[in-house]
């Protein structure tokens, strides 16, 4: 029998992710801006309210805009 000379080295490399700190942190700011959003539209009970029917929407998309920037935004160059 021949006897297998291979030596495994195993050397831990760091894991590298996708996103970055600064990419989660504006995750959670865009999931906190579109919460607003909703609970503003949910607000008073007149459903013409010039809240509900415009700026809430204004506040969502704005939110989802920034849940956009996050996944777009590149890793700094280090």
């Amino acid at each position: 029998m021949a006897k297998s000379t291979t030596n495994k080295t195993t050397e831990t490399q760091p894991v590298k992710f996708i996103f970055e700190k600064s990419n989660y942190l504006w995750f959670i700011i865009a999931i906190a801006v579109v919460i607003v959003g909703f609970v503003l539209m949910s607000g008073t009970t007149d459903i013409y309210s010039n809240t509900k029917i415009v700026i809430a929407p204004i506040i969502v998309l704005t939110g989802f805009g920034i849940g956009f920037y996050a996944i777009l935004k590149k890793p700094e160059a280090k």
